[in-house]
């Protein structure tokens, strides 16, 4: 029988063993291709010394292809929890070195371990994601690991916030998990995502295409938007995740951590300059962003898709906010197909966690076109307009210019439930705007004239003095105030802390169906 030290030895080794992961070679190459390894990634992440280890001495249980004679410890992924900036999370990496960070039978096993304690405790989940995907050999006990891991994924939706790092190779069914969370960071020429290869699309559609092209992080940050953020190498990856942390809660049953704030002079004169006196010139609505918020709060999400729309985190008198703003520096301004589900997915997050939500209004309307209308605006406008109506979490609306038609309504108009219009007092609030207006409404009057450019001219006018404005609005108590845009940080402040305790009871149902 071992003496007392010689089972501590044993011990010792075995932990030894795990943290070596495939071994020195393999985490020299991983290193060579310019990636962290699994245990380097979490030490990173998470609090000096916070984090402790689940499932060290986990091996896989196949037999078959000759895998009985390659047992490592941990089987290809490290799970566990520590603190970020002091607070719990439950996080797993993938360990590339072991098997390529193939997912098994056991490996998943421990991801779904620890995301049960996730739930349990009520704490964010972290998945860094570096796997070449289901470890064939052990065929499908390995898919049934993947599926229990979506399982946990829907279980844990809108429960406790869900962060996804794909830092290396993420392919197959290995893409649905991250899919099913609540953001997906990628690092730039290291990581790529696709349910099939280049090898396969080359077969069934023969495209040639690089793995860079069809599923890297720029592809998913442009084209797909299945990357809310992209990273230039693991390290900011790394930052990034602990950035985002600091918005949201730990669950749905807290709010975001409010930080010390003594209201000050809150007047800022900068937004009084932004907006052009021409109401057809552009400008950057992240400029009046940065007029509101919290000096260099801004935290953008989705930055790279749909740019005719903005959202993302900031502070606001120190507390956490999602913002929502139209972007006349793109198409307008516009809501299409992109910007719609864009935006819609962030305000859910932000309903699911207690996450305040301002709303900053310029949109001249829905965006025309056979391309629009043949991929879906109406569902997809529909999935914003959905999106906003069920959110109970604070909102308020600020109309910077343009509020034309139904896009009006949609962008958390009074009507569908907004807390606090505001509007600026160059606001314009109809259905269309003075020239579509007035070619139909006087279109007789016009062809009659001697001059027509001219009579449109002067019945554009005509109707834009009493359209075009905030004040129709505003009679009717749709808008709640028109303020001047130097007092919009001091309302803003003012309103949501009013709303700080708002209450909504909704009707019992299992659920609502929103138009996928």
């Amino acid at each position: 029988m071992d003496s007392k030290q010689e089972k501590i030895n044993k011990l010792k080794e075995r932990i030894a063993l795990s943290k070596l992961g495939g071994g020195q070679k393999r985490i020299d190459k991983q290193h060579k291709n310019k990636k962290l390894t699994a245990r380097e990634r979490i030490d990173y992440l998470l609090d000096e010394g916070s984090f402790e280890e689940i499932g060290a001495l986990v091996t896989h249980r196949s037999t078959d292809f000759g895998m009985e004679n390659q047992i490592i410890y941990g089987d290809g992924v490290v799970t566990g929890y520590g603190t970020i900036h002091g607070r719990l999370v439950y996080v797993y990496a993938q360990d590339f070195t072991v098997f390529g960070g193939s997912l098994s039978e056991t490996h998943a096993e421990k991801i779904c371990k620890v995301m049960d304690m996730a739930v349990k405790v009520g704490v964010p989940i972290i998945g860094l994601n570096d796997s070449g995907g289901a470890r064939i050999q052990e065929g499908v006990r390995s898919l049934g690991g993947y599926a229990d891991i979506f399982f946990r994924n829907v279980q844990a939706s809108g429960v406790i916030p869900q962060i996804s790092a794909v830092m290396g190779p993420c392919a197959g069914g290995a893409v649905y998990s991250p899919a099913m969370t609540d953001f997906i960071i990628m690092v730039e020429q290291t990581s790529y995502m696709f349910v099939t290869g280049p090898n396969v699309v080359k077969t069934v559609t023969n495209e040639e295409v690089t793995s860079e092209e069809l599923g890297g992080a720029q592809t998913h940050a442009t084209k797909s938007g299945v990357a809310h953020k992209t990273s230039a190498n693991d390290v900011e990856c790394l930052e990034d995740i602990k950035k985002l942390i600091q918005y949201i809660p730990q669950n749905n049953t807290e709010t975001p951590k409010l930080l010390d704030y003594t209201l000050k002079d809150e007047v800022r004169d900068v937004l009084s300059n932004i907006v052009p006196d021409n109401p057809n010139k552009p400008y950057d609505m992240h400029e009046v962003i940065s007029g509101i918020i919290d000096t260099d709060s801004f935290y953008e999400i989705h930055k790279e898709y749909a740019e005719n729309i903005i959202v993302g985190f900031a502070r606001l008198g120190g507390r956490s906010v999602g913002i929502v703003a139209n972007q006349p520096m793109a198409f307008a301004g516009v809501l299409g197909v992109r910007s719609s589900k864009k935006a819609a997915r962030f305000v859910r997050f932000c309903d699911c966690f207690n996450i305040p939500l301002l709303v900053l209004v310029d949109v001249p309307g829905f965006l025309p076109g056979t391309d629009q209308e043949w991929n879906g605006i109406i569902v997809h406008g529909a999935k914003l307009l959905y999106a906003l109506s069920e959110a109970t979490v604070p909102r308020v609306t600020v109309i910077t210019r343009k509020a034309y038609g139904g896009a009006y309504d949609v962008m958390n108009s009074k009507h569908i439930g907004a807390d606090f219009n505001f509007a600026w007092p160059g606001a314009e609030i109809a259905v269309m705007g003075a020239k579509g207006a007035s070619e139909i409404i006087f279109r007789r009057e016009i062809m009659a004239a001697e001059n027509p450019e001219e009579k449109l001219a002067e019945k554009e006018a005509e109707y834009a003095a009493k359209f075009a404005n905030p004040y129709r609005a505003a009679k009717r108590g749709f808008i709640d105030e028109v303020i001047l845009p130097k007092n919009t940080r001091r309302k803003l402040l003012k309103a949501f802390a009013s709303l700080e305790n708002k209450d909504v009871n909704l009707p019992k149902r299992k659920h609502g169906n929103i138009p996928l």
